[in-house]
């Protein structure tokens, strides 16, 4: 099965963000490309390198400060990483951008090669490279300890070029449960040479870049040696986002959707229902305009120019439309549009801002896209507090060819798999199910069972699904009971388990056109586990309190008081007061005599 229709565009992204290096050390790229239901996809790609002698020597010019001493300290020779939020429709938007191969799990994930002579000092060095680039990106990935870090054996692959002699070791984390915002985002941009304040960063904004149905920010750093030139360090920053047109156009002060008034209804008259007072919402196409302006809300300004020899009319925005839609631009950019009939690419001016606008056409139609080459769907089923069961559904929609891939998987140490129960069933388009043996579906597989609370669970498949089949694999798994000390303050919500990776390679030849590897990923799950009433300690407390309150006051009482007759009472009482009186007019006459003897 060949991707046909997306490799326009991968291949357009591939070309902008690999731009002749020669020509200078940094450059930036922008796709903008119209989807179904009125979304847009956007790709923001920025790539920059410096020589490996110059950073061997810490001679920072193109590559971040802050983030290569990191990468010096630690030994790390590649750093893979990456923040996710929301979900890729890839019904409706068809395959991933970048084949997948920027997208991460949900929430942060992170991989990198770290030299070192053994596992053990390799581990020490990956904890001081997740506890540094915690602090510099404003994440929690101190917290990816040994119970969330795996060695993937096939999963993932380096694609920078190393020495043949170093020791390289492959580590792997995820925090599914992380939230991404703005506070990842501004040590984001302060890793590029302009800071979000020109060229194509300077369109990169909070408020809109959080608001999009899906957001995937990326950092690649990895050893590049071509074989003209000497070795280079390289990092690549991806951000990719799909808008929603209507409400990334809602100004910034009115964020709060409010109803269309009657008299800007779009209503179907057609409808027999229709009247004063009842309208049915007529359904608008993707022809809807939209600016650079509107949806970003700020124009393009100017561009990043860090290279004396860097060419001032490269092209830095790419759009892709048909070619007989309707475009305007600022004045003074120069446009260029490719033989494939939907892509157009814009020279941008060293100065002065940039605007693209698209006005709205009641028929128009999007750039080809291309069905993904693999669905896949895990969630948990069962019930019950103490067991439950994966269960994971791959569809090959391909008629002719069978789709092999990876499929690696991590589950935390407190859900114990049962790798015996593997079951396989495959349906086929007619409908019907059939059980088959694991071994005709699985090919090889990796497992590295769990340790309590030293480490999870790792679990590496080689699979290969028949054409025009789902296969369905199921196994069961129980769940193990935490101290109470180990529940976060919102267990009733339930755990988080990382979402699985699936890598699809064209070792066969009958996936994809290209060497790079097609990944996906499917969603995380929420594991309940059995949870105490976290309320018992409070009553525990209240009524342990109330009982040593009582006898305390009980026993004090009996040891303090002194118990009389009543007739003696009123006789100690008199007495008492007596004396009392008495003090006081002793007092009161040493009082006066000490005052006569210093006058005298």
């Amino acid at each position: 099965m060949v991707v046909r229709s997306f490799l326009p565009l991968l291949s357009l992204l591939i070309a902008l963000a690999t731009f002749t290096s020669a020509a200078s050390d940094y450059h930036e790229a922008l796709v903008l490309q119209p989807l179904p239901q009125s979304s847009l996809l956007a790709s923001f790609n920025f790539r920059g390198n410096t020589s490996q002698e110059a950073f061997g020597q810490r001679h920072f010019r193109y590559f971040p400060r802050a983030l290569g001493q990191i990468l010096q300290h630690t030994h790390t020779k590649e750093l893979h990483i990456r923040f996710t939020t929301g979900r890729w429709d890839a019904e409706s938007w068809g395959t991933r951008p970048w084949n997948g191969t920027k997208e991460g799990n949900t929430g942060v994930e992170l991989w990198a090669w770290i030299d070192a002579p053994d596992s053990e000092s390799a581990f020490a060095r990956w904890i001081s490279l997740t506890q540094s680039l915690s602090g510099l990106f404003c994440a929690s990935l101190n917290f990816i300890d040994s119970t969330r870090t795996t060695r993937p054996v096939v999963s993932f692959d380096p694609i920078g070029d190393h020495p043949a002699s170093s020791d390289l070791h492959l580590l792997h984390g995820t925090l599914p449960g992380e939230v991404v915002c703005t506070e990842n985002l501004t040590p984001f941009l302060k890793l590029l040479p302009c800071k979000g304040k020109a060229g194509v960063s300077s369109l990169l904004d909070g408020h809109k870049l959080f608001d999009a149905s899906w957001q995937s920010m990326s950092v690649d750093v990895r050893p590049v040696c071509p074989q003209d030139g000497e070795c280079l360090m390289q990092i690549e920053q991806t951000v990719d986002i799909v808008l929603d047109i209507e409400r990334s156009k809602r100004p910034r002060d009115n964020p709060i959707p409010r109803p269309v008034p009657n008299d800007q209804l779009n209503c179907d008259d057609s409808k027999p229902y229709h009247s004063d007072d009842t309208c049915y919402p007529l359904e608008r196409g993707s022809g809807k305009g939209w600016s650079l302006n509107e949806i970003f809300g700020r124009t393009l300004s100017g561009v990043c120019s860090l290279d004396e020899g860097q060419r001032p009319g490269e092209e830095a925005i790419c759009l892709r439309v048909p070619h007989e839609q309707g475009v305007y631009t600022t004045s003074g950019v120069e446009e260029t549009k490719r033989p494939d009939g939907y892509t157009r690419c814009f020279t941008l001016q060293p100065s002065g801002t940039f605007d693209l606008v698209i006005p709205e056409q009641s028929h128009t139609s999007l750039a080809p896209r291309d069905e993904p080459v693999l669905s896949a769907e895990r969630t948990i089923v069962g019930h019950g507090q103490e067991r439950g069961g994966m269960r994971i559904i791959f569809d090959n929609p391909s008629d002719a060819h069978p789709v092999d891939f990876i499929y690696f998987e991590t589950l935390p140490w407190f859900l114990r798999p049962y790798v015996h129960t593997l079951r396989a069933t495959i349906t086929g388009r007619d409908g019907t199910t059939r059980s088959v043996p694991v071994s005709h579906i699985v090919k090889e597989t990796f497992y590295r069972p769990a340790i309590d609370r030293e480490r999870g669970t790792q679990l590496e498949l080689a699979l290969s699904v028949p054409a025009a089949s789902i296969v369905t694999l199921t196994y069961d798994f129980e769940k193990a009971i935490l101290r109470y000390t180990e529940y976060p303050p919102d267990a009733n919500r339930g755990f988080n388990v990382a979402p699985a990776v699936i890598k699809l390679s064209s070792a066969n030849g009958n996936i994809i056109a290209h060497d790079t590897p097609v990944y996906m990923r499917t969603t995380s799950l929420l594991l309940p586990l059995p949870t105490p009433d976290f309320s018992m300690p409070y009553n525990v407390i209240i009524l342990t309190s109330t009982v040593i309150a009582l006898a305390f006051g009980s026993i004090f009482n009996l040891l303090v008081r002194r118990f009389v007759a009543a007739d003696q009472a009123a006789a100690l009482t008199a007495q008492t007061l007596k004396g009392r009186l008495f003090g006081k007019i002793v007092a009161l006459r040493d009082r006066i005599g000490g005052k006569r003897s210093k006058v005298e």
